[in-house]
């Protein structure tokens, strides 16, 4: 896919979904396809919190909004911005694209789905270790944890007309990348309301 032309608005692009659907490994594709654009993993920036391993939730909620003020201030640069996070919360949802759009980017919103998360999840590798401690939340959480998130996040998907909705396989990642691609590709060719 090519860059955007000169003197549109810059695009932040979030790839939201359940734990092991490919939303980073999206990310890191489109980062590295497109020169420039900070791949703002949330994931990533709690480990600069010293500490963080203590409570990985607890050091999410504060970063959120370090992460957004870092989105906020990327874009008034005139640059993109992607985000591979899970935000299964509405309200927390519009305030990712409420400063996103206030800082003049064009929000493109992605649900990354896939049917087997279980198992997906399971069979995950963890060699980083924000990826070892979110392995430890589900392990602790409810075990229909990730069906829950996968089942809120289609009500959210749902409630989102614009979004696009990308479905997963596992190990077909090139495939995946190629549809976001072309739906990013759709969306972008359409005027800004």
């Amino acid at each position: 896919m090519s860059s955007r032309s000169e003197g549109m608005a810059p695009l932040v692009l979030h790839l939201n979904g359940a734990p092991a659907v490919g939303k980073s490994t999206l990310a890191g594709r489109w980062a590295e396809d497109h020169p420039g654009t900070l791949l703002l993993d949330i994931d990533v920036l709690r480990t600069w919190v010293s500490g963080w391993q203590k409570d990985f939730a607890a050091t999410g909620a504060v970063v959120r909004p370090v992460a957004i003020a870092m989105l906020a201030a990327y874009v008034a640069q005139g640059r993109d911005v992607v985000v591979p996070q899970l935000v299964a919360n509405a309200e927390e949802l519009a305030r990712f694209r409420d400063a996103a759009e206030a800082a003049g980017a064009r929000w493109v919103e992605v649900f990354v789905e896939a049917d087997d998360i279980e198992s997906r999840f399971a069979t995950r590798d963890v060699g980083e270790p924000h990826l070892e401690a979110v392995r430890r939340l589900v392990a602790d959480a409810p075990p229909d944890q990730l069906t829950q998130y996968a089942a809120r996040l289609a009500a959210l998907a749902a409630a989102t007309p614009d979004a696009i909705r990308l479905s997963t396989r596992d190990g077909e990642i090139e495939a995946g990348y190629d549809a976001l691609c072309e739906a990013v590709g759709r969306l972008w060719m359409t005027p800004d309301d």
